[in-house]
């Protein structure tokens, strides 16, 4: 059985705020640990029906960033929801939530920047 290590490295300001998200693996071709600024790890506990999740995101990241952010994990997830029960129908509204709510965030900002 082969295995593969993920390491995810967080560095927190005095206030104990992300300043800087790394990851490398095992199994990846990068040489070095790659940097991000903000990620959501989510993990399915059989035993008690529940999802545990990391939500994290650095000082820097910008709401466009997190809007964009969003929209690609939502979209993401609809194709590993299709991949894992067939359920076109569902996908296809999953993916229709997440270009709605996109253009709304979009709408905002453009009202706010008026």
């Amino acid at each position: 059985m082969d295995k593969s290590t993920i390491t995810i490295d967080v560095h927190l300001d005095s206030n104990k705020v992300p300043e800087l998200i790394s990851w490398n693996a095992t199994s990846s071709t990068a040489d070095v640990p790659q940097k991000a600024k903000a990620m959501c790890l989510a993990m399915w506990d059989g035993a008690d029906k529940t999802a545990l999740r990391i939500d994290l995101w650095t000082k820097d990241m910008m709401m466009d960033e997190m809007a964009d952010f969003y929209y690609q994990m939502m979209m993401t997830m609809a194709d590993t929801f299709k991949r894992a029960t067939q359920q076109q129908e569902l996908t296809d509204d999953m993916k229709k939530f997440a270009k709605e709510f996109f253009d709304k965030f979009r709408a905002i900002q453009l009202k706010e920047n008026q």
